[in-house]
């Protein structure tokens, strides 16, 4: 019997060895995937890059089917960077409210899709350098301008979801009523059909889509802190991360940010270099 107990005793130890080795192995085998991931793409020969489809100047599809914007020309020249290409980039369409979720289950290496620096983002993956300043915005109908927030209290104010518009009227504007939507298309057809009587976005791309729609004006034109947008990896992504940060300097000095910028916002916003990050 004494026996038995000390084999029992002895079995237990080696399988509770054995289960901390496999866990062991298993999160440097994952630590391991992570410190590779550059040389992995490299391996590939490709990149994939979250961008938005639907929200010009930033990131669109155009008329022939091919993706064009301000982001979309940094994630050329990273591309070009890492693998000698901008064609070996795999666009993969994202919206606001599931570029964090992209990330987290691998669909993509990189988010480049406007996306603003925040603790809470900050908390589930990791931001590179900011390459954009930013703040909120609320374009309304000229007919009908909303030129205080206090002019929407009880009202309908039309937002997409994931954004830093939603998190900061939810917070701080509780008595103002939201309308969801998913994708920027939505969003603005409903403030052109009147389901609310304003739409609350960033100030830059609003400043766009106002510019193309002259019957809408941004008469609130900076709202709530100014904010960086920053390209995001999965959180842990070591390596990508030191190498999109090391890029994004690069592109700072070299020329390669403002050279986007003037290609894609300066025929729509004008010189307004305040935009880039430093």
């Amino acid at each position: 019997m004494k026996l038995n107990t000390t084999l029992k005793t002895l079995l237990a130890t080696a399988i509770a060895a054995f289960g901390l080795t496999a866990c062991d192995n298993a999160g440097s085998a994952k630590q391991s995937a992570e410190k590779d991931i550059v040389a992995q793409i490299k391996e590939k020969g490709v990149i994939r890059i979250g961008v938005f489809g639907d929200k010009p100047p930033f990131g669109y599809v155009d008329a022939n089917g091919k993706n064009q914007g301000f982001d979309v020309e940094i994630a050329k020249d990273i591309a070009t960077a890492l693998l000698g290409s901008p064609d070996k980039i795999e666009f993969v369409l994202t919206e606001a409210a599931n570029r964090v979720e992209y990330l987290k289950s691998d669909k993509v290496d990189l988010v480049l899709a406007n996306f603003t620096q925040t603790p809470a983002r900050a908390e589930v993956v990791d931001f590179a350098a900011p390459y954009m300043n930013v703040a909120l915005g609320v374009v309304s109908p000229k007919d009908a301008p909303i030129t205080d927030v206090a002019q929407l209290k009880g009202k309908t104010l039309l937002v997409n979801k994931g954004t830093t518009a939603e998190a900061y009227f939810s917070k701080n504007h509780p008595d103002i009523n939201l309308l969801k939507f998913d994708q920027n298309t939505e969003t603005f057809d409903a403030l052109k059909d009147g389901r609310g009587v304003a739409l609350a976005h960033d100030n830059a791309l609003l400043w766009a889509w106002a510019k193309e729609n002259p019957t809408f004006d941004v008469a609130i034109g900076n709202l709530g802190p100014v904010e960086n947008i920053a390209p995001a990896v999965r959180k842990g992504n070591a390596s990508l991360l030191n190498e999109v940060n090391r890029l994004i300097a690069e592109f700072k000095a070299n020329g390669k940010l403002k050279a986007a910028y003037q290609k894609t916002l300066v025929p729509v916003y004008g010189e307004k270099e305040d935009l880039l990050a430093k």
